[in-house]
């Protein structure tokens, strides 16, 4: 579609993947960003790929010239600073209109980690993973064009084919390469249940719902900006996740030693009829979960009740009058 509204986005798409064609092209970026320019311009500026420190110059040469199967990724959350660009509607660019609604701006200067420069050759990507701290996302293409394929997250779907989660999911592992998994996996995911696929183009922007598993790939050189944001339809998620699973939170400068009791607080002073929306519903889900327990223990008093404590459990091998299975 070639835009959204707030509105529309709040009412209908804060849980579907989607496609925006127009926002893009009115940028500065879109108009002056290639790799000649940027070599150019930023080519001494050092950013960063999977855990190494390149300068541009540098990390283009490889770009141009690396045969590797899972190249390396040009991942920066500095870029802006480092670039020296500015975000608005007259900058260099700016956050789509329907992503504008970010209640981890609140935070200010102690928000986690939340834009990204993202560079790379043909074949280069990420693996399966979902975005931090139940974060929503959006991706825009610069140059070249991204393969997607997604998954969303809930009781009714396992993970992606060859993905395994650990059971508080703190721990993800896809033993194979972007490429590998491509050829062992790719034909089972698409058959199954839930999957999402598409191509973003140049001058496209994609949304990433909070909670969906994501798999990215180049389909050529391709140059994208993304953010992180928390519309207000997933702050329950949010809340949720900051809370109970501390020890996964990330992108927090070290000083933030209780990102949950910060982000609670701000948002007690900036946005109390919000906060106190989202607080309702994690109530109401927590009281349908316990709802769920209780006639599950019921349901399993009543049947011990009916048959007296007599019947020990059974896996049925067998006849009654076989001698016992050690």
């Amino acid at each position: 579609m070639p835009t959204l509204s707030t509105a529309e986005f709040n009412e209908s798409w804060t849980d579907k993947p989607f496609i925006l064609t127009n926002p893009v092209k009115s940028w500065g970026l879109w108009k002056g960003w290639d790799q000649g320019t940027m070599r150019d311009k930023y080519g001494k500026i050092k950013f960063t790929a999977e855990a190494v420190d390149w300068p541009f110059q540098a990390y283009l040469d490889y770009m141009d010239n690396t045969s590797d199967e899972s190249p390396l990724y040009l991942f920066d959350h500095l870029f802006v600073e480092k670039m020296k660009l500015t975000v608005g509607t007259n900058g260099d660019y700016c956050i789509p209109e329907c992503f504008k609604q970010d209640l981890f701006a609140t935070l200010g200067v102690n928000r986690p980690h939340s834009r990204w420069l993202i560079i790379g050759p043909e074949r280069s990507g990420s693996t399966f993973h979902k975005d931090p701290n139940a974060t929503s996302a959006w991706n825009a293409v610069i140059r070249g064009s991204k393969y997607w394929i997604m998954f969303p997250t809930s009781q009714a779907y396992p993970p992606p084919p060859g993905v395994y989660v650990s059971e508080d999911q703190s721990e993800v592992t896809s033993p194979l390469s972007i490429a590998e998994w491509l050829l062992e996996f790719h034909a089972e995911a698409r058959a199954t249940p839930g999957c999402v696929e598409g191509i973003c183009h140049a001058g496209e922007v994609l949304h990433v719902p909070s909670g969906w598993w994501h798999l990215v790939v180049n389909l050529s050189p391709c140059i994208a900006v993304t953010q992180n944001f928390v519309p207000q339809a997933h702050l329950p998620k949010v809340l949720a996740f900051l809370k109970d699973k501390p020890d996964q939170v990330s992108g927090f400068k070290k000083d933030v030693v209780d990102p949950y009791g910060l982000f609670l607080q701000i948002m007690k002073e900036k946005h109390p009829e919000i906060l106190e929306k989202a607080m309702q519903q994690l109530e109401r889900a927590k009281e349908g979960r316990k709802r769920k327990w209780d006639e599950l223990v019921k349901g399993y008093d009543e049947y011990e009740a009916h048959n007296d404590g007599s019947q020990g459990f059974s896996f049925g091998f067998g006849d009654a009058d076989e001698d016992d299975v050690p």
